[in-house]
């Protein structure tokens, strides 16, 4: 006869009752300032969704529906929105823009795929998808048009001085931080000395020396377009920040590391590309990550040297005056683009922080 062994329940975690009773109504007090908090929540809740919603209007109509409805008028976006993504750019070549939107969307997908991470891959991809960009963008080749930097705006313009931010910047932050690492005293130094006065110095006045005051200073030859010199100071202000991340990355590698490699008969170049570099960038990579996303928020802070990127364009798409009242959902529109990007870049760097299990020891 088949004696069947006792069987021992394990003891149970609470349940998520118990957790928030736990959490929230501990006391009395507590528990009463719980509910008042989520009452107040559900009222705020309640009046966004409604204003958003339910009391909205969606029409791509005229302004009078939206001026007797009491929400949101998402009708500027329908009849505007071509002015928030493409801002001066020509009606009939707006297709371009879009497309090279994509082009700069589609480098950036790649790029965070683990079977492109080489450094020639990579290479191949942001070369490709840049000049791929602005191709398209400039034309004046293969059939295309020619439009004038100047006449670029919108979305595309948001994202070209962000990728060009961000791929100059990022090596010359390497390059910066070697420097300040050098074993001679007046390399480290100086470079130290430049990084600093970078750090110590607000955008806006970067931008506003590389857009207004660099050309006085310079040949007229050797000037270039005001939107490039603006490119090249927002990325010496990134290259400036992240330098001085990499450097702490560095700082990071246990020093028996390159002392292994010297040990090894491995030249300079082959202890910073092999041992030193690699682990520098996973220890910085947090920290790297949320670099990327400044750069790409501070990129609508070249709306003050003059260029008609995704914010401006916004401005004017409520700046006559059928739409003048509904500035708050075109604002609330460009909200949400950049978050959608920005916390895309913030979710993707979570990933990248648990793959490579970044501060685990």
């Amino acid at each position: 006869m088949t004696v069947l062994a006792p069987i021992v329940l394990a003891p149970t975690a609470p349940g998520m009752l118990e957790g928030l009773q736990r959490r929230f109504f501990a006391t009395p007090v507590q528990g009463l300032i719980s509910l008042v908090c989520l009452a107040v929540l559900a009222l705020v809740g309640w009046k966004l969704l409604d204003w958003a919603v339910f009391s909205a209007v969606f029409s791509a109509g005229g302004a009078e529906a939206c001026q007797a409805a009491s929400g949101a008028c998402w009708s500027v976006i329908a009849a505007r929105w071509r002015i928030i993504f493409f801002g001066l750019y020509p009606y009939e070549e707006q297709l371009r823009s879009g497309l090279a939107c994509v082009a700069v969307v589609a480098m950036t997908v790649l790029s965070c795929i683990p079977a492109f991470w080489t450094g020639r891959r990579i290479a191949m991809i942001w070369g490709a998808g840049t000049a791929l960009f602005y191709v398209l963008m400039k034309g004046g080749v293969l059939g295309l048009s020619y439009v004038g930097e100047e006449m670029w705006g919108g979305l595309a313009l948001t994202l070209f001085i962000f990728v060009m931010t961000c791929l100059i910047g990022f090596p010359l932050a390497i390059c910066l931080a070697l420097l300040r690492r050098s074993q001679l005293p007046w390399i480290s130094r100086t470079t130290g000395l430049i990084i600093d006065s970078v750090r110590s110095l607000p955008l806006i006045s970067i931008l506003f020396t590389f857009a207004i005051v660099v050309p006085f200073m310079l040949p007229q030859w050797l000037q270039g377009d005001k939107l490039y010199r603006v490119i090249v100071g927002s990325a010496l202000f990134f290259a400036a920040y992240q330098a001085e991340i990499v450097r702490g990355g560095m700082q990071g590698v246990p020093k028996g590391q390159e002392e292994a490699a010297m040990a090894l008969g491995l030249n300079y170049w082959q202890r910073i590309g092999r041992i030193l570099l690699p682990q520098a960038m996973r220890n910085a990579l947090p920290a790297t990550i949320n670099q990327f996303v400044i750069a790409f928020k501070e990129t609508s802070l070249v709306i003050i040297v003059g260029f008609f990127e995704i914010l401006a364009s916004g401005n004017a798409a409520f700046g006559t005056g059928e739409w003048r009242f509904a500035y708050v959902e075109v604002y609330v529109f460009i909200a949400l683009i950049y978050f959608t990007f920005v916390f895309s870049l913030s979710r993707y760097g979570a990933f990248l922080e648990r793959r490579m299990s970044v501060g685990e020891r």
